[in-house]
């Protein structure tokens, strides 16, 4: 059965937005178990909210590879989704420079944010063919990915907790907390799989290239929940866990493209046959170091700086 593309679109949209809405949902909950842990604001955020967040790039890169057999799709999708990610905090730092630039800074935060540039090189390099090596059907580069995914985590979890008790009166369990946020990641997956073959059927219909039609649809779409829960965190002040879910969810897609490149059983995840995923690599790796420069000197001209050059990528990308 033929459906229009408006109908296509419009679908779209609605998924996209009851992805941002459970998301939000889910960012909620996993505040709650922050609360009610002793665990640090930057592996709440780094791990635990950047996991939730970053669900719909999970299942879209799985869907992409394994149901479409369209990896370009997925690299567009991850690249595409950090890019933006990056923009999202290149457009709230701004907006709350007085407050952001008063905050310290947690030091995982650079260390992830390095590890994440590391993974950029070693993408590089499987582009340039010196680390497109397999070893038992696996690529090199997501081992690499893997390696540094979990440095990344043990950094995130040396972090020592600010929050002090006393301060939670929600009445609901941690069990409580724990089933509604289940719940609501069902959903997460149910609407990341329906909304890959949406920008599927777009991408085919205008005929749009996997890298262009990743990092636009796919990549803002699954991107949406970052920028939902940013805006919150950033509102409330919270600048470390929103700062760890950025970042956190950039490292942690990557090493969803080493966890597909897996399940895609030797075909090979890593497609740069598309020349827009080859800008959204270049464009990342400069983005990224600019991240780094904000985080490690959190002052008010780096601040702008950064923030004005990531923003110049990503516009970049969309024209070049």
């Amino acid at each position: 059965m033929n459906v229009s593309i408006g109908v296509i679109i419009a679908l779209y949209l609605l998924v996209a937005t009851c992805l941002v809405l459970l998301s939000d949902k889910a960012s909620v909950y996993v505040d709650l178990l922050d609360k009610k842990t002793t665990l640090s604001g930057a592996f709440i955020g780094g791990v635990m909210l950047s996991a939730v967040t970053s669900l719909p790039e999970l299942f879209t890169s799985i869907s992409s590879a394994l149901l479409l057999d369209k990896p370009g799709l997925a690299m567009g999708n991850i690249l595409g989704s950090n890019l933006f990610n990056l923009v999202i905090l290149s457009i709230l730092v701004p907006l709350f420079l007085t407050t952001f630039t008063k905050v310290n800074i947690a030091k995982s935060h650079f260390m992830v944010g390095l590890f994440t540039w590391l993974i950029f090189g070693a993408l590089a390099l499987n582009y340039t063919g010196i680390l497109d090596l397999s070893l038992a059907s696996i690529s090199l580069t997501s081992v690499v990915i893997i390696v540094l995914y979990v440095c990344g985590i043990r950094c995130l979890s040396q972090e020592e907790s600010s929050f002090e008790d006393g301060d939670d009166q929600n009445p609901l369990t941690v069990q409580q907390v724990l089933l509604r946020f289940v719940v609501v990641a069902v959903g997460i997956v149910t609407l990341s799989i329906c909304i890959t073959y949406l920008t599927d059927d777009i991408a085919t219909t205008f005929n749009l290239g996997n890298g262009l039609a990743g990092a636009l649809f796919l990549g803002i779409a699954t991107s949406l929940p970052e920028l939902a829960s940013s805006i919150v965190l950033f509102r409330m002040g919270n600048y470390n866990i929103a700062i760890g879910n950025i970042i956190g969810s950039c490292i942690f897609n990557f090493m969803i493209l080493g966890f597909t490149d897996v399940l895609y059983l030797g075909h090979g995840i890593y497609d740069f046959s598309d020349p827009k995923t080859i800008n959204l690599l270049f464009f990342g790796a400069i983005a990224t170091p600019l991240f780094l420069l904000m985080t490690r000197y959190n002052k008010k001209s780096v601040c702008i700086a950064t923030s004005v050059g990531i923003i110049a990528c990503y516009l970049a990308f969309l024209v070049v």
